[in-house]
């Protein structure tokens, strides 16, 4: 993206934020004609009509199509880490990445299966954020910088970007991002993401709250600012490929509770900055349904999945998949001589 070059400032990130573009009404108010005009009682294909109705909004097609969908797997390491708060040592994260790279993860199945191109865009992996129970994650410069790099990942031509991330302890960032943003103490919001015993969730709940003490004063009224101070680089990526995507006018599927809480960031800062996006599963993070609550969102898919790596994301490609094919493939009353509604 051509704007990622000079974003080099949170306040030219503000600046960005207040000029970016809504759906087209016009291609939206077709597709709803189009769904009064098929083969079936309105709304009887529940949310895959509405899904059909914002993919036409934001590809400004009275047609819309999921013919090259696209995912982007951000990967970065967090210095909280080192505190114990993963059931994974932080080399996993490089591991993954190279099994990403090889075909070997759910990922690259599920891709597959999609007909999804698939890239993972590494961040510093082997200069993990600082620990942010004792100091901010990341200084304003290298934040925006993780900012513009996620920018870059939006290519022309793909239809919709699912978007996932890799990152051990990143949970933690996400559960420390969501009491930021809406209060609470951290046991309303962490869970076990990589499955931790009773005695490391204790420790995760305990390093949350004292940095959420922490970094008060420094969130005051931006958001950004709370992911700087308990984010990542790979969650800050995210953020800016929400924002590219939008610029670009491309439907976004967020993953799951990691990937959400990064992208509610911009939710915070105008609740119309996520309309672009609609989370593909729910998590079992159990912070998960307050996080979407609180954002507006429903999940597509409900499949007790917890893996992250974009893996939520990309299954729920098929059911856009699904409304363009009935919205697109379905004869008219007209076209197949039915009796429309009376």
């Amino acid at each position: 993206m051509s704007d990622a070059a000079s974003i080099s400032t949170l306040d030219e990130i503000h600046v960005l934020l207040k000029e970016l573009p809504g759906p087209s009404r016009e291609a939206a108010k077709a597709a709803e004609e189009r769904q009064t005009q098929l083969t079936k009682p309105l709304g009887a294909l529940g949310r895959l009509e509405e899904l059909a109705i914002w993919l036409a909004a934001w590809q400004g097609k009275k047609k819309p199509q999921v013919d090259r969908p696209f995912t982007a797997v951000f990967a970065g390491n967090h210095g909280i880490a080192a505190k114990g708060v993963s059931a994974y040592p932080t080399e996993v994260t490089k591991q993954m990445v190279a099994n990403f790279i090889h075909g070997g993860a759910a990922v690259n199945q599920l891709c597959g299966l999609a007909d999804s191109d698939l890239r993972v865009y590494e961040l510093a992996l082997d200069e993990p954020t600082a620990d942010f129970s004792e100091q901010p994650a990341m200084e304003e410069e290298d934040f925006v910088r993780a900012i513009a790099y996620g920018m870059m990942a939006v290519e022309e031509g793909i239809d919709v970007l699912a978007v996932g991330e890799m990152g051990i302890g990143n949970t933690t960032s996400a559960a420390a991002i969501c009491m930021a943003l809406y209060g609470g103490d951290a046991s309303d919001w962490v869970g076990r993401g990589t499955g931790v015993d009773d005695e490391t969730l204790a420790l995760k709940t305990k390093l949350i709250n004292q940095a959420v003490e922490l970094h008060q004063p420094t969130f005051t009224d931006d958001p950004l600012q709370i992911l700087r101070c308990v984010g990542g680089f790979e969650l800050a990526a995210i953020v800016g490929t929400v924002i590219a995507a939008r610029l670009a006018r491309t439907p976004v599927v967020l993953d799951g509770y990691t990937c959400t809480a990064a992208a509610a960031v911009l939710h915070a800062i105008d609740d119309r900055l996520l309309d672009h996006c609609v989370v593909g599963h729910q998590s079992v993070e159990p912070g998960h349904q307050a996080l979407m609550t609180n954002i507006g969102k429903e999940p597509l898919l409900d499949f007790n999945m917890r893996l992250g790596e974009g893996s939520g994301a990309v299954l729920a490609i098929q059911i856009l998949k699904a409304a363009c094919a009935c919205h697109n493939g379905m004869a008219t009353f007209a076209e197949a001589g039915v009796s429309g509604p009376a």
